[in-house]
């Protein structure tokens, strides 16, 4: 299919930009979902986030989690990977993916293609190896398939192709979450592929599978020495899930949550009961709400308190906004109600600029599994650009510090800004 080039024919650019822009304005109604700084941070200190230091017998037992938000490697960032898949799309203004690729390069300048495994990850790379966490998770917002049998309905469908899975492995990933509103965009088959991708790439999953049992167990973690996390994956339609997309006994799906009730609690209490161990670290990694706004609605917050009351969650991990949302800390176990997007091909699309989609959060959260508590919640910014993820300015994380100081004081928390522009939380 032949490329328009627009950066060769500016005025074609802005009609573009205008055209994407509606129509990612009208489908994330629809769905509700659908500053470089250079040099290396050095290690924050304990003492930095006011946080009292423990002995190294404490700290060698402790377990750190990497976690963010969506991850979408389709579509556009699918396009600069070695293996880009066939580029048509099915949106409505929208048909070829590369369009995307090219209103990126109109914004922030060209995009070497292909790219390596490891360019989308930016400086996020050298932040992991700092942060040395026990396990890296996602939530992963695309297939990897190359099924041509796209959800009409949908508007937006994104793919990654199966040989670009190595942008994953570049990453270190040992978990994707898979129950969100994009993991079956081509079809159940495609599905299938995804989760046979993964496992030949040894990345484990939670969240979907080839029947129900297999999409609502957990993925079961073990970390040496340490103990276990245990990861739970579900989604809600209030996020864009299709109730079609829930799996069954005989067909494959997501594991998909029909509300916020107190059944949707001790169904999930049961399943944890089933499999835990004293010293596991129990994480509910849940899909809802709608991409922009930063309201915690009374329903989603008593869900929340109610799994780590009766489920025994220890962590709530919540994603499907677009932007980050306030963190509670209830009863010394964090709920992050949104990690917001961290990779996506969205930085050529206006609308919605108020929330700053393009600043995401690298989230690091220690926990001790004697206790089931938190130790500390680190937090390190990023931003989209390039279609790769670069460290912040110095206003773009004094921005982020009073958003989530605003949110969070609705909610008992505060972060401070560190001299290396790393946010602590406080509680």
């Amino acid at each position: 299919m032949k490329r328009l080039t627009t950066r060769k024919i500016p005025g074609l650019c802005f009609m573009l930009l205008l055209l994407v822009t509606a129509t990612a304005n009208a489908i994330s109604g629809m769905e509700e979902a659908p500053g470089k700084q250079t040099g290396v941070r050095t290690m924050q200190t304990m003492a930095e986030t006011n946080i009292p230091k423990p002995d190294g017998g404490e700290k060698n037992r402790f377990i750190t989690l990497f976690m963010c938000g969506d991850v979408m490697t389709g579509r556009g960032v699918d396009q600069i990977l070695p293996h880009p898949s066939d580029p048509r799309l099915y949106e409505t203004y929208v048909k070829d993916a590369g369009i995307y690729v090219e209103l990126a390069e109109w914004k922030n300048g060209p995009v070497r293609k292909p790219v390596s495994w490891s360019y989308i990850w930016g400086d996020a790379l050298s932040e992991l190896r700092l942060g040395n966490p026990d396990l890296k998770i996602i939530n992963l917002e695309t297939a990897v398939t190359t099924s041509n049998d796209f959800c009409m309905y949908k508007g937006i469908n994104y793919r990654m192709h199966p040989k670009n899975i190595p942008v994953l492995t570049a990453a270190g990933i040992d978990l994707a979450v898979l129950a969100n509103n994009h993991v079956i965009d081509w079809g159940k088959q495609g599905l299938i592929e995804t989760l046979d991708t993964l496992e030949s790439a040894k990345i484990r999953r939670a969240g979907a599978g080839r029947n129900l049992q297999e999409a609502e167990s957990a993925a079961v973690m073990e970390i040496a020495g340490k103990g276990r996390v245990l990861v739970f994956s579900f989604g809600l339609s209030s996020s864009g899930i299709p109730y079609e997309w829930a799996a069954s006994d005989d067909t494959p799906g997501v594991a998909f949550a029909p509300d916020l009730s107190g059944k949707t609690v001790r169904r999930l209490r049961d399943r944890i009961s089933a499999i835990r161990r004293k010293g596991d670290i129990v994480i509910a990694s849940v899909h809802w709400g709608g991409n922009w706004g930063y309201r915690v609605s009374s329903n989603e917050q008593r869900f929340a308190r109610a799994v780590i009351d009766e489920a025994g969650v220890d962590i709530v991990h919540g994603h499907s906004s677009h932007h980050p949302r306030g963190i509670e800390v209830y009863r010394d176990k964090p709920i992050i109600y949104g990690c917001g997007d961290f990779i996506n091909d969205y930085e050529g699309i206006r609308g919605h600029e108020e929330y700053r989609g393009d600043l995401t959060l690298m989230y690091f959260i220690t926990m001790d599994p004697q206790t089931g508590k938190l130790v500390k919640l680190h937090l390190t910014p990023m931003q989209i650009k390039n279609l790769r993820l670069n460290r912040v300015s110095p206003a773009d994380a004094g921005w982020l510090k009073e958003v989530l100081d605003r949110e969070g004081k609705k909610l008992g928390t505060r972060v401070t800004l560190e001299k290396d522009l790393t946010l602590g939380l406080h509680w």
